[in-house]
């Protein structure tokens, strides 16, 4: 049966005319409105809600043949209970929370959890078993906190969970405030302690831990992300949550990912190495030793990239095709004074000649002497630079300007 309550809180019979409804209205609304009783804040959205409902024939036909679930979900029929009138009044009417009962179940949130792995990991593929701590409905009691019909709703605040009160500031002017209800401590519902669940306290969830294993598959990069279906934290008439695992690489001693799946590293090599060829091993993510070769003569200037095809990343979800590796050289050049004087002169035998120089004549010409010059020089020059400027403008006085000839 559809229930009467919208009635009742007009104080009229489901057979009342439009106009008996009309007059009950005015007469409560005078009664209870916030401007005249600041305290009966709540008791003036009943009856506004009420009179709402009955006073439009449409509205008012569903609702006696449906209840107010059936007004809420467009006539499709079954009962609403009394006890969550207000819940659904208020939740669904003003946006606020509590006990009500949505148009479906609310969704949780997700949760991210980090999870670091090594680019070898990636390379190869890898399981890894993570231990979690959530929240899971209580088994006991099926999440219902207590036992059968123990849990009714607040009469404080009518299974809203907030409390609404009003302040007159001004001539026909009030202020609203809401706040937690202390009865319920918000839960828009109260259980007794001795009908409480002995396992949950009430609470309606407990805390366990979950083990999940977690696939990292080849060729999965930093930040992506692997997701668990529904196995976030559960709670009472709440659509469970995903966990989502977000894969943080671990920084690599040499090798770094770049582009879609390729690899890059960086080598430093003499200058001998870099004129006269090289070999070297390079240890691969897999294990693999990878022998590096360079004929003589080949010259590598420095910033030199060189490939390797097929030595990169596999391809995520096609792991048999795979990126380059990339090696940039960095070219280690000799100390001061590293040959004689004979040496050298058979050293420039051998390298191509230096480009012809030509004397300037005149008086103009001065020779100068290099230096080295660091970063911390570089800044010593500027600050003496700026100090310099300083002291110029100091010394020529407001109002003073260079005179043009």
């Amino acid at each position: 049966m559809a229930d009467s309550k919208l009635y009742d809180i007009l104080g009229v019979s489901k057979n009342a005319s439009e106009s008996e409804i009309k007059r009950s209205y005015h007469k409560l609304a005078k009664e209870f409105h916030p401007d005249k009783n600041p305290a009966a804040g709540d008791r003036f959205k009943e009856i506004s809600y009420a009179y709402e409902v009955l006073s439009d024939p449409k509205k008012r036909q569903t609702y006696d043949k449906y209840g107010l679930k059936g007004l809420q979900e467009g006539g499709q029929g079954g009962a609403f209970p009394a006890d969550d009138l207000l819940g659904h009044f208020f939740g669904d009417i003003f946006g606020m929370g509590g006990g009500s009962r949505g148009r479906g179940r609310a969704r949780g949130e997700d949760t991210i959890h980090p999870l670091k792995v090594s680019l070898e990991d990636m390379y190869m593929g890898k399981t890894a078993k993570l231990q979690l701590s959530k929240n899971v409905i209580c088994g006991s009691c099926k999440g219902i906190g207590g036992k059968p019909g123990s849990v009714v709703s607040c009469r404080d605040c009518h299974g809203q969970g907030i409390k609404v009160s009003y302040q007159q500031i001004a001539p026909n002017m009030t202020r609203q405030f809401q706040s937690r209800c202390s009865t319920c401590q918000g839960k828009g519902e109260t259980i007794s302690d001795k009908d409480k669940c002995p396992k949950c306290k009430g609470k309606k969830i407990l805390n366990e831990i979950k083990i999940l294993e977690v696939h990292v598959e080849k060729g999965m990069r930093d930040n992506q992300k692997i997701y668990f279906r529904g196995e976030g934290d559960q709670y009472p008439d709440v659509e469970p949550g995903d966990v989502i695992i977000v894969l943080q690489q671990k920084p690599h001693e040499v090798f770094q990912c770049t582009g879609l799946n390729d690899l890059i590293m960086k080598r430093d090599i003499t200058l001998t190495e870099a004129l006269c060829g090289f070999e070297f091993v390079v240890k691969h993510l897999d294990g693999r030793d990878l022998l590096i070769r360079h004929s003589a003569g080949e010259i590598i200037k420095p910033g030199d990239l060189k490939g390797i095809q097929g030595e990169g990343m596999p391809l995520y979800k096609n792991p048999f095709e795979k990126g380059n590796l990339y090696i940039k050289f960095n070219i280690i050049f000799p100390e001061n004074n590293f040959a004689t004087e004979e040496q050298l002169k058979q050293i420039e035998s051998i390298l191509p000649p230096r480009p012809a120089f030509v004397m300037p004549t005149g008086e103009d010409v001065e020779e100068v002497n290099m230096m080295e010059y660091t970063a911390s020089e570089r800044e010593r020059r500027r600050e003496e630079a700026y100090a310099s400027d300083d002291e110029e403008h100091m010394h020529s006085g407001p109002g003073m300007q260079c005179a043009h000839q």
